[in-house]
């Protein structure tokens, strides 16, 4: 089972992501962007407002935090200090689903699940008396939001299947179950996006912060919206920005499309999340040895391949037995190649976002918000959106500052809270 050199030679060149690629690629974003902001049919991104702005750093005070995203949930109560930085007093963390218990699939209801969140967050607070506290809700799926504190889920996602919550208002669902549990001291007043909470915990301490991202499992951007003419509110900017679809994808990302859940939807996500480059590295590998069958690699994965030759033989033999040292090399190289151009299309997606705010001005020196997983831990991520944010930007790349935001869903969360309850 050789590999085969020429369809390898054929994919390194696909996966090869020129300077002027990116700028191309920042320019259409910034295009598709401000076309979003005017509600016209050519973006092909949603740009949806949070109905909150960003906090000025001197919000002080006790809030919760609920942050709810995937089969575990987190309430957490956050004091804010003031002078733009806080402390987590106290958190409890459960999952959704246990031996004894699944609140997240069809069979579960609505109400079970919601009470659920009441008691974590209940749990949370355990010991402050029946004092007024607000909580703001990081809710992780796609929403329509109305107000800074009503959002109606439009569809679940990640494996949850609850009925009766679709088209619903979720802290609507909340307010009523904190009722049924007896907290009538809680009080929801925030629900917002997970990239909106990390714009919000970054913005908290480094004030020059206007855009927020997730680069994780999935892939989002949001960023701070004031121009005049948009069309919107002076709030921060939900772009769904995986969404953008003006990119020219190689065969290999239109075949993995093909066989998504939902093709011809996220297309820049597909081509850059931790859930489909793993994805893609199998298809490319199953090609490239023309397997019977296709591996199932994750992003993880790709990480151990790429972090040494030990660990690219522990990922490859077991599909590979005859795979030589050269082979496995090859294949360390494609796991980077896909990286590389994951992190090449973020930071052009980046460059169009502050092309936007900057108008016909330079772009100013700020921190850029970046919470998940694949920015904090995929080898080459990091410095390739910076290298790569040079070639776009120039000169002007060097007072852009990305700055990882841990736990920024929570913190996020209290951070929504006060901006929402401070006037």
């Amino acid at each position: 089972m050789a590999l085969n050199e020429g369809l390898y030679k054929e994919i390194m060149d696909e996966l090869a992501v020129t300077k002027e690629f990116i700028a191309d690629v920042a320019g259409a974003f910034r295009w598709d962007l401000e076309q979003g902001l005017r509600r016209s049919e050519f973006s092909s991104l949603p740009m949806l407002p949070s109905f909150i702005g960003l906090p000025e750093g001197t919000e002080k005070g006790e809030y919760l935090a609920l942050d709810f995203g995937g089969s575990n949930v987190r309430a957490s109560v956050v004091r804010l200090l003031g002078n733009s930085s806080f402390e987590v007093l106290n958190w409890v963390e459960k999952p959704l689903v246990t031996d004894e218990y699944n609140l997240i699939s069809s069979s579960a209801s609505s109400t079970a699940l919601f009470d659920f969140l009441a008691e974590t967050v209940g749990e949370a607070v355990h010991g402050n008396g029946e004092r007024e506290i607000y909580l703001g809700h990081t809710f992780s799926f796609g929403t329509e939001q109305q107000d800074i504190n009503r959002a109606k889920l439009i569809k679940w996602a990640k494996e949850i299947a609850v009925p009766g919550v679709e088209g619903q208002d979720i802290n609507g669902l909340l307010e009523a179950a904190l009722v049924r549990r007896g907290f009538l001291h809680i009080k929801p007043v925030a629900i917002l996006n997970d990239t909106v909470a990390a714009l919000l915990a970054a913005a908290y301490t480094y004030p020059d912060t206007r855009v927020g991202s997730i680069y994780a499992t999935g892939y989002n951007t949001c960023y701070m919206e004031a121009m005049p003419d948009a069309g919107r509110p002076a709030c921060i900017i939900n772009m769904e920005s995986g969404a953008f679809s003006k990119l020219i994808p190689s065969r290999w990302d239109m075949e993995l499309d093909r066989n998504s859940e939902q093709p011809g939807r996220q297309r820049l996500e597909k081509m850059v999340s931790g859930r489909y480059i793993g994805e893609l590295f199998s298809r490319l590998l199953q090609a490239i040895f023309d397997l019977r069958e296709k591996p199932a690699l994750s992003a993880v994965d790709m990480s151990s391949v790429m972090e040494g030759a030990a660990g690219a033989a522990a990922v490859v033999k077991p599909i590979v037995p005859e795979a030589e040292v050269d082979d496995i090399e090859k294949i360390r190289q494609l796991a980077r190649a896909i990286t590389v151009r994951s992190a090449r299309i973020v930071a052009a997606s980046w460059a169009g976002t502050l092309w936007h705010l900057a108008g016909s001005g330079r772009v100013e020196p700020q921190h850029i918000a970046v919470d998940g997983s694949v920015f904090q831990h995929m080898p080459y991520v990091q410095e390739s959106v910076r290298r790569a944010l040079y070639e776009i930007m120039g000169e002007e790349a060097a007072g852009l500052e990305p700055v990882l935001v841990k736990d920024g869903s929570s913190i996020g969360a209290a951070i929504a809270a006060a901006v929402a309850t401070c006037c």
